[in-house]
């Protein structure tokens, strides 16, 4: 087996890295090489592998809403919420009964007669 399938397995088996690379402070470069250095049982993953271990234990950690927040990206909500809204104001619509009253009204066809030669609103 080669080092670099040894250390998928590692990485596999320790998911919590991926928080590490996902949040930017480290790259699965930089794991990499120090798998390679130092292998599976050295001190250098304690700062890794417990650190994710304690944040796992408690749910959510004052320190870490701020770094909640700002991943956030507030144009998306926005876009989201201005969908759900048309999206609602279209059931609205669709579920009041002036809308399907004018419905039957407009089906019935003009309120009053146009002359034969004019077309179209001219």
């Amino acid at each position: 087996m080669s080092k670099k399938d040894e250390f998928k397995k590692f990485a596999s088996s320790h998911p919590e890295l991926n928080d590490y690379v996902n949040n930017g402070s480290m790259t699965w470069q930089k794991f990499f090489e120090m798998y390679d250095i130092y292998g599976e049982d050295n001190r250098s993953w304690d700062k890794y592998l417990k650190s994710s271990q304690t944040k796992t234990n408690s749910s959510l950690n004052m320190s870490s809403i701020p770094k909640i927040i700002k991943n956030i990206d507030m144009n998306s909500i926005q876009e989201h919420i201005n969908t759900a809204q048309k999206a609602l104001g279209v059931i609205q619509e669709l579920t009041t009964k002036n809308t399907s009253s004018s419905v039957i009204n407009a089906a019935k066809g003009p309120s009053n007669t146009r002359p034969i030669n004019k077309f179209f609103e001219d």
